[in-house]
């Protein structure tokens, strides 16, 4: 298998950065607990003859760093963007974890706003193949990302 691009490593990131924030939500284990599980089982892992994607591990740990850091500001941003009654607490588990690691993306401002968009709607893809959620995700982002860096658009 040749070696992942850096792009791929960071897409890869990303999506192990979904995942661990719903773990987070859904366990009462800290994030660095999370952080230090998928490290050592997920980034490359095999199992069953699956090789797991090798991913960006520093871009991970900013990922779970900003989004556990600034989930009350990401967590508005996300309210503002949401339909006024469906508040961030009421939506899909999985929506609200790549919000939260798409907006502590924006917040942090390294990636430009499009890049973030892009790439939490594949992210929504793979965690929802046939369903209308990748839309609703893109909608939602795009409000987020005007908020967070009004100067990009």
């Amino acid at each position: 298998m040749k070696s992942p691009t850096k792009r791929q490593m960071k897409s890869a990131a990303r999506l192990y950065a979904v995942q661990a924030l719903f773990q987070m939500e859904h366990s009462s284990l800290s994030a660095d607990k999370v952080r230090v599980e998928f490290e050592d089982h997920r980034f490359g892992a095999i199992y069953e003859g699956d090789e797991m994607m090798e991913g960006d591990v520093d871009h991970f740990r900013r990922l779970l760093d900003d989004a556990v850091n600034h989930q009350a500001r990401i967590d508005q941003m996300t309210d503002r963007a949401l339909v006024a009654k469906w508040p961030i607490a009421r939506i899909d588990p999985t929506l609200r974890a790549l919000f939260r690691a798409a907006g502590a993306e924006l917040v942090q401002r390294a990636t430009p706003p499009r890049v973030v968009i892009t790439e939490y709607v594949d992210v929504a893809h793979a965690f929802f193949p046939d369903g209308k959620e990748p839309r609703f995700v893109n909608g939602v982002l795009d409000h987020m990302a005007r908020e967070a860096q009004p100067e990009a658009f």
